[in-house]
């Protein structure tokens, strides 16, 4: 059976790039397993959203390699819009629950960093929790100003790229003279 291509996972493609000036952002909590079924009723409604997915790949026991896209953020589908939009999104009956951002432009950066990396096509590891740690900006390279903070797992520096809203993040592997401290 082959793999089926990536379904779309951000609403109008330049959503981040040039976000509506005058919308709302929520992150919307929907039930369980119903982001992919969540974005393609976004998409027929015309409402805009960012749900960042990546590709997993396992091995099934008898060895044969798969892969499958899945949500960063399990549960998580990112919202922009007006109320009558939002009331629209929750007649789906995908919902679960839905939080208003305060700080969309904290937001922005932090989707626009998580993208960044998505693209890039590197394995990601998504945290579940942050952690305390010194902050950093990627001076060069195809990641050249995302920032984050640095983490130690097994051994090698890594760069933690967090949606602080959601408390969730991703990780990528990093040496220290790829990064350099901020304030």
């Amino acid at each position: 059976m082959p793999i089926l291509p990536p379904e779309p996972d951000m609403y109008p493609e330049v959503l981040l790039q040039s976000p509506p000036a005058d919308a709302k952002w929520w992150a919307v909590y929907t039930l369980s397993r119903r982001e992919k079924d969540f974005m393609r009723r976004l998409r027929a409604l015309e409402i805009a959203f960012y749900g960042p997915m990546i590709r997993k790949t396992t091995r099934s026991s008898s060895g044969r390699q798969r892969s499958s896209y899945v949500p960063l953020f399990p549960g998580y589908v990112f919202l922009c819009g007006d109320e009558e939009q939002r009331r629209d999104a929750l007649a789906t009956n995908c919902v679960s629950n839905t939080l208003e951002v305060g700080d969309v432009d904290a937001l922005l950066q932090d989707l626009i960093a998580i993208r960044r990396l998505v693209e890039s096509d590197v394995a990601l590891s998504p945290e579940a929790r942050l952690v305390e740690g010194m902050r950093v900006r990627v001076r060069s390279g195809p990641f050249e100003g995302v920032e984050g903070v640095v983490v130690d797992r097994r051994g090698e520096d890594t760069l933690l790229v967090a949606v602080n809203f959601l408390q969730q993040g991703v990780s990528v592997s990093m040496k220290d003279y790829e990064m350099e401290q901020i304030d």
